[in-house]
C-alpha cells in the first residue's frame, strides 16, 4: 500500500515538473508576451462596451491574479531544478580539478551568515579589493 502511495506521488512529481518545465519556457518566449500583451489591449478596448464597470475591472483582476499565483510554483520549481543542476555541475568541477578545494563543495547549505563570512574570508584572501575591481575594469575595456 505504502508503495502504491509513493508511486502515485511519483507520478504527480513527475508531471508536476514536466508541466513547470514548459510552462516556464513557454513564458520566456516573445509570443507569450505578445499573447498577455494582446489579452489585456482586447480588455482594455472592451471598457466601453462593458460601461467600465467593476465586473469587467473584476475579469482583469480575477485572471491576472490567478495566473500570476499558478505561475509562481510553476516557475519555482523550474529555477530550483536549474539551480540544482548548476550547483551539481559546479561540485564537480570543484571535485574534479586539483587545486580546488574539495571543502567548497555543498556550501549552498550553509546559512546566510556563513556564507556571508566565506564570502569575505575568499575576499580577504583574493587581495586588495581595489586592484581586483581595476582588473575587472580592465577587462571590460578590453571588449
Amino acid at each position: 500500500m505504502q508503495r502504491a502511495a509513493e508511486a502515485r506521488e511519483g507520478q504527480v512529481s513527475r508531471f508536476f515538473e514536466e508541466v513547470s518545465t514548459r510552462v516556464a519556457a513557454a513564458a520566456g518566449r516573445p509570443w507569450a508576451f505578445v499573447l498577455a500583451f494582446g489579452i489585456i489591449l482586447v480588455w482594455a478596448i472592451s471598457g466601453p462596451l462593458f460601461g467600465w464597470s467593476d465586473t469587467w475591472q473584476l475579469v482583469i483582476n480575477t485572471g491576472t491574479t490567478i495566473v500570476t499565483f499558478l505561475m509562481v510554483f510553476l516557475i519555482q520549481n523550474a529555477q530550483n531544478r536549474d539551480a540544482s543542476a548548476i550547483q551539481a555541475k559546479l561540485d564537480e568541477l570543484i571535485r574534479a580539478t586539483r587545486e580546488a578545494r574539495n571543502e567548497f563543495i555543498g556550501v549552498e547549505h550553509l546559512s546566510e551568515a556563513e556564507l556571508i563570512r566565506l564570502l569575505e574570508v575568499i575576499e580577504a584572501v583574493a587581495g586588495d579589493a581595489s586592484k581586483r575591481h581595476q582588473a575587472i575594469e580592465r577587462l571590460i575595456s578590453r571588449r
